[in-house]
């Protein structure tokens, strides 16, 4: 797959991953979301160490500089 998330976008997603995910944790987000915030913040980062997001694809989206070979 074609990747279209960029150093700088990959960095972005990961870092709110984490504080979402501490936010979960320290239970200063409500208990009846917390489910929902780790499971957003679980695809946040999987799209930041996979470098592809399948929501830029459809508008043809990247932040990505680098060429890929595919």
């Amino acid at each position: 797959m074609k990747k279209n998330v960029g150093k700088m976008d990959r960095i972005f997603r990961l870092a709110i991953a984490v504080s979402l995910s501490i936010l979960a944790y320290a239970r200063i987000i409500p208990a009846n979301l917390a489910l929902t915030v780790y499971i957003v913040a679980a695809i946040i980062a999987l799209t930041g160490i996979v470098r592809v997001c399948l929501l830029y694809k459809p508008f043809g989206i990247s932040t990505c500089r680098e060429k890929s070979p595919f």
